[in-house]
This record gives C-alpha cells, sequence and structure tokens, in this order.
C-alpha cells in the first residue's frame, strides 16, 4: 500500500505527463495548494524558467485578503497571476492543477485567472 505522499506524487506526474504530451510549447500554469494558501507560477519548461508567480504570501494580496485559504483568495491570486503573466508576454498556457481536483479553490483560481486574460 502506498503512503498518501507517493500517491499525490503518483498522481501529479500523472496529470503533468498528459499535459506536456498536448502543451506544444506553450509555459505550464502550475497550481499548489496547502491548507493555509495557495501559489500559482507560469513555467516554461523548455528553458526551465519561471515566467511569473503570485500567492497569498504576497504583500500586496496579503493585507486585503481575510484568509489564504478561501475561494476569494484564490480568486484574487487568480487575476494577479493573469496581469503578471500578461506583462510577461504569456498569453496562452496550459493548466496544471498537480494532484488537486478540479474543483473549489483550484477552480476559482482558474477562472479568475481566465476572467484576466490567460486563454487555456
Amino acid at each position: 500500500m502506498a503512503s498518501k505522499k507517493e500517491a499525490l506524487a503518483r498522481r501529479a506526474n500523472r496529470v503533468r505527463r498528459s499535459l506536456k504530451a498536448v502543451a506544444n510549447g506553450r509555459p505550464r500554469l502550475s497550481v499548489h495548494r496547502s491548507s493555509k494558501n495557495i501559489y500559482v507560477q507560469v513555467i516554461d519548461d523548455v528553458a526551465g524558467k519561471t515566467l511569473a508567480a503570485a500567492s497569498t504570501l504576497d504583500a500586496d494580496l496579503r493585507s486585503s485578503l481575510k484568509t489564504g485559504a478561501d475561494t476569494a483568495a484564490a480568486a484574487a491570486v487568480g487575476k494577479l497571476i493573469a496581469e503578471r503573466a500578461v506583462k510577461a508576454g504569456v498569453k496562452e498556457v496550459v493548466f496544471d492543477r498537480g494532484a488537486f481536483l478540479y474543483h473549489g479553490r483550484v477552480k476559482a483560481l482558474a477562472e479568475a485567472a481566465r476572467e484576466g486574460g490567460l486563454n487555456f
């Protein structure tokens, strides 16, 4: 029986393997969700560089949020990453939810990033 950590890693690798097959050189919008915060990065896998990043720990967001662990915080991070990615010249991305289900905070972040101008 695999541990919970191994099962999460296996699920994340399965999602990333399928994403890389359809990416066609587009950067990856990678999401990580913890119990207290949410983090997102736009990653160029070809060059191995992070093009833009945002989280609920950013100083400008932290003061305006009640908590970093709700859908409102995730939506704020989604809008912020969309602004930063567009400023970096990225419009098209592939959404990498990792081992997390597309539900709740992850879904709120994705929808806010779409509204902010990212296409995926």
